[in-house]
């Protein structure tokens, strides 16, 4: 199974590298459940129907794309006790794949929702569909290991943790989990890569804050400034369900929460939300960021649009 990781990452790091090696496109978005409310509507009118002209339109413009899978995709049903327990069918995730989505970020509260088993299960569908799971792994070394993206025209790593504590799972270093490193290790990580590569595109990505909430709390943005001081270039973050603040710190960008994806929000805050692109060349990196409704549980891009951005 490692070698098979392996080969999968090397074929897609051949791929961007074929694509443009003066620059390179990658996305972000933020969660994709694939159960619940949007379950329904693809038994209704099947996965491809998620997927709106304008947002492939994006994901067509960009090598790499990266998701939050907040759903096991396993045919294993071991729900854990808690409030909310999600599953969504493994076939599903050959359109995501077929769309243009290439890597998907385990590193949330859901993704061992059907167990731990359950979990390894995911990373393996994940592979077989063709794309990269992150942030997750049989222990907490592999699941918080860094993920080299690109190494054209130059390397671009990322850096995925979940900040919350999982319901009715004790924190084990020695299981199956996803990535949980304690904040202090998370900002060493940062810090070793910088030290390693001083040119390298180190982005971090976090699921956390408070769910339904539109602006991050004091600790959070503490911990977003020093994790830029450690040497992020961007954090790309998600969890809270909203759209929250934007914010400039010492010229990085800080997106507390990109907000929903694919999903079935219940409340008008729950549908605005971006994606994020950035443009990366061998010493430039500009970021874009493409405001998103949600109808339907379909994410439709917005042509008229404010976002609130903090410097």
């Amino acid at each position: 199974m490692r070698n098979s990781s392996i080969a999968l990452a090397v074929s897609l790091l051949l791929s961007v590298s074929a694509y443009s090696a003066d620059t390179l496109n990658i996305v972000f978005t933020g969660d994709i459940l694939l159960d619940r409310g949007v379950r329904r509507v693809i038994n209704h009118h099947g996965v491809d129907h998620l997927f709106s002209d304008g947002i492939d339109s994006v994901f067509r413009s960009a090598q790499i794309v990266v998701g939050n899978l907040e759903c096991p995709a396993t045919k294993i049903e071991s729900p854990v006790f808690k409030q909310y327990i999600f599953r969504s069918e493994p076939e599903w995730l050959n359109t995501l794949r077929q769309h243009g989505i290439t890597h998907l970020n385990l590193a949330n509260n859901h993704s061992i929702d059907q167990g731990r088993e359950g979990l390894l299960d995911t990373k393996r569908n994940i592979k077989a569909a063709g794309m990269v799971p992150i942030g997750a792994g049989a222990s907490m070394q592999e699941a918080a290991g860094p993920v080299l993206l690109a190494s054209s025209p130059r390397k671009v790593w990322l850096v995925p943790s979940l900040r919350l504590a999982l319901e009715n799972y004790s924190y084990l270093t020695d299981k199956p989990c996803v990535s949980q490193e304690p904040m202090d290790s998370l900002m060493q990580r940062v810090f070793q890569l910088r030290k390693a590569d001083s040119t390298a595109v180190i982005i971090v990505s976090l699921h956390w804050g408070g769910e339904h909430t539109s602006k991050p709390v004091p600790r959070q943005r503490m911990e977003a400034h020093q994790l830029i001081l450690a040497g992020a270039d961007a954090l790309i973050c998600h969890h809270t369900h909203t759209l929250q603040t934007i914010e400039t710190f010492r010229g990085k960008p800080i997106y507390y929460s990109i907000g929903n994806f694919i999903f079935d929000p219940t409340h008008p805050i729950n549908a605005e939300a971006c994606i994020v692109r950035l443009k990366i060349t061998s010493d430039t990196i500009s970021t874009e960021t493409l405001p998103v409704q949600i109808r339907h549980c379909v994410p439709y891009l917005k042509e008229n649009h404010h976002i609130f951005e903090e410097k």
